[in-house]
């Protein structure tokens, strides 16, 4: 050997065994592949998507959320599997418009539970064990006002409509026997992975993932190119010439006086008197033909005519007759309390809710909204009424 090296050796070495497709993510055991140029688009595609998701669910848990940047890589499922922390909850949403297929999100069991905790009205710590119908609806709802504020942003990228049909939820435990039918053909098919890290607050320190079919990857590349080739491709517009310029003429209320005639609103401003808009011209310097001198204006503050208090009773009472059959609704309150959505959710048939009022006390009497009188409840034959204890008076 003379110490020297071949080609394929130095290929080797840099990293460039395959050639212009160095950077593209491959699966060499199907031999599925999306190059470099495809990676980046869906990159970008996802982070934008992933951007505008990230705003929406800061509004349902009202804590900082923050997704950074994704790393795009062609995945298997044993490869999820081993690298995935179980069990985990499968999002599936499904397109109906403008792209054909679907894509899943992947979060965390415990994220879940922290996210449902928050809209529910918690703090994120009271956590519970297990995840029930109740929280998979409502990390449904979450990822529904997610993806479809996504979808919004993939519109304006895609330049045409897209729309999805409502996410469904599925714990899966990745370990024990797989249901196809909840993590569909990833299953048996490479696919392309979307890793994001993402923080809610202090709570949430962790990654969310989503899945998306290399045919939809590769549909969404070729859309999302389509739509950048008018502004690529549109020539620059040529320099118009500016228009040719034209000789000034002197307007008519600014053409100088004729011989003979006198100088209007010409004249210097008298001693102590301020100029408008302009210094007075220099000695030697010819007085500008738009001077215009300050005129004294007499203010004065302006007067009204005095209202006539004087009322008619007449006339008063006839105003009254006018609204007597004006109809208002009058509401008896009983008591009034609150309770957050966990606790409202909770409600059934036989649920006892304690009032703010103590038995015996007066209830309240509203005309319109309005508190005007206080009472107790009496029974008149079969139907409840009101006794007027007191009248309320501002």
């Amino acid at each position: 050997m003379d110490g020297m090296l071949s080609q394929e050796e130095i290929n080797a070495l840099l990293g460039n065994t395959a050639g212009d497709d160095s950077d593209a993510a491959t699966d060499s055991a199907s031999g599925s592949t999306l190059t470099a140029q495809e990676c980046d688009a869906i990159g970008e595609i996802s982070n934008i998507c992933m951007g505008t998701a990230a705003t929406t669910l800061y509004s349902l848990v009202n804590q900082k959320v923050t997704i950074t940047t994704p790393s795009v890589t062609i995945s298997k499922w044993d490869e999820l599997v081993a690298d995935y922390e179980k069990p985990c909850v499968f999002i599936t949403i499904s397109y109906k418009e403008g792209i054909d297929g679907n894509n899943v999100l992947i979060l965390r069991e415990d994220d879940v539970k922290v996210i449902t905790d928050l809209m529910m009205g918690g703090d994120g710590t009271n956590l519970v064990d297990e995840l029930s119908e109740l929280h998979l609806s409502a990390i449904c709802e979450a990822m529904n006002q997610m993806m479809g504020s996504s979808a919004t942003s993939l519109s304006t990228m895609l330049g045409e409509m897209v729309d999805i049909s409502p996410p469904t939820a599925d714990l899966v435990s990745l370990v024990d026997e797989i249901d196809e039918g909840k993590v569909g053909s990833f299953y048996n098919n490479s696919f392309v992975k979307v890793l994001f890290k993402m923080e809610i607050g202090e709570l949430v320190n962790s990654s969310i993932m989503q899945l998306y079919p290399i045919d939809l990857a590769k549909d969404l590349y070729t859309k999302f190119i389509s739509s950048q080739e008018p502004e690529q491709a549109a020539p620059a517009a040529a320099p118009q010439a500016p228009p040719a310029a034209s000789p000034v003429q002197p307007a008519a209320s600014q053409a100088p006086p004729q011989m003979g005639q006198p100088m209007m609103n010409q004249m210097p401003p008298q001693m102590g008197q301020p100029m408008m808009g302009q210094m007075p011209p220099q000695m030697g310097q010819p007085m500008p033909y738009n001077y215009v001198p300050v005129q004294d204006v007499n203010v004065q503050p302006v007067q009204f005519q005095p209202f006539n208090t004087a009322v008619n009773p007449i006339t008063q009472q006839e105003n009254m007759d006018l609204i007597m059959d004006v109809p208002l609704e009058v509401t008896v309150e009983l008591g009034r309390t609150s309770k957050s959505i966990k606790e409202i959710l909770e409600f059934a048939p036989g649920t006892i809710i304690e009032l703010d009022k103590l038995a015996g006390e007066p209830i309240n009497v509203l005309v319109n909204g309005k508190l005007v009188a206080k009472g107790e409840v009496v029974v008149i034959e079969e139907s409840f009424g009101v006794r007027i204890t007191d009248i309320i008076k501002e």
